[in-house]
């Protein structure tokens, strides 16, 4: 995925932040995304993550041409059950472009909330 892209991607996942769920932490690979969401009450998972798929994919092959599919049909979600596998998440999500890319020192496409510092 092209910087671009990224930025596609980003931007929406960032967009319902604090309107249909609690956004703690995504990132934004090559090949990728990782997105911790807690979804208000009004919100299935299952809508969400429909709803990011379906603009990202219009977004991508309007912007660069790509042919659908842009997403792989299934997707993959895990529920925190504590505050130490939520934190687990956290670090993982966050550490995902500098364990793929050790010599990484900036990394535009990854975010946490400030309430998880």
């Amino acid at each position: 995925m092209a910087p671009k892209e990224r930025d596609v991607v980003a931007s929406a996942v960032k967009y319902f932040d604090e309107r249909r769920y609690d956004l703690a932490a995504y990132v934004v690979m090559d090949d990728h995304v990782h997105v911790l969401a807690c979804p208000f009450e009004d919100y299935e998972v299952h809508a969400l993550v429909h709803s990011w798929k379906s603009y990202i994919s219009k977004r991508l092959v309007k912007l660069s041409g790509r042919l659908p599919p842009v997403w792989q049909r299934e997707y993959f979600d895990r529920i925190a059950r504590d505050e130490t596998e939520l934190m687990s998440m956290v670090q993982y999500i966050v550490g995902n472009p500098y364990a793929r890319w050790p010599d990484t020192e900036e990394y535009p496409w990854v975010e946490w909330n400030s309430w998880f510092a």
